[in-house]
């Protein structure tokens, strides 16, 4: 099944700063998500497809090596920089003015982690009436103390999946949409 975007989407690309993929404790199988957000960043820039970042500002010291996205993954300087101060990207930021701005009503959703800033941001975004499509293999996190990293990302993608809101603008319902790299058509 191939899910082809429609016009108003974007793709938000959540925390992928090197404190979170690479070093000590990088997140589960940080260089093959990577490698896996990179082709969907060029994908998404063949295609024209806004992209917009959210940078973590506890992921290290503001400008050190580990506050900074990680270099295979960084902004073009036409791509759009949000600071966040919180896990959900939209608190207190400028993204939901942002997308509103560029008439996005559609999200691609990639990057760290899982269990807290993508989950976060895509409750959040649906909340805001965004239909958002989680890349089920473009997003990572670390293990907790209940499950391993891969145990949480596939919990995270059935929970997510299907998740909705009443957008309370007579549109219907608004909702996560989890599917594959490969399946993602841009």
């Amino acid at each position: 099944m191939h899910l082809t975007q429609e016009a108003g989407t974007a793709m938000l690309v959540i925390d992928v700063q090197n404190g979170l993929l690479v070093g000590p404790r990088p997140v589960y199988d940080a260089d093959a998500l990577v490698r896996r957000i990179q082709a969907l960043l060029q994908r998404a820039r063949k295609a024209q497809v806004p992209i917009i970042y959210a940078q973590d500002k506890d992921v290290g010291p503001i400008d050190s090596r580990d506050w900074q996205i990680h270099t295979a993954l960084a902004p073009q300087p036409n791509e759009l920089l949000i600071q966040k101060a919180y896990a959900d990207s939209f608190y207190e930021t400028s993204l939901h003015t942002s997308l509103s701005a560029l008439g996005i009503q559609q999200l691609i959703v990639v990057g760290c982690k899982t269990d807290a800033c993508v989950e976060m941001t895509c409750r959040r975004a649906v909340s805001l009436g965004y239909n958002v499509t989680l890349v089920s293999d473009g997003h990572s996190t670390t293990d907790n103390r209940f499950m391993t990293a891969a145990q949480s990302i596939e919990y995270y993608n059935i929970c997510l999946d299907g998740f909705g809101a009443e957008d309370g603008f007579g549109g219907g319902q608004k909702e996560i949409r989890v599917v594959s790299s490969q399946e993602l058509n841009l």
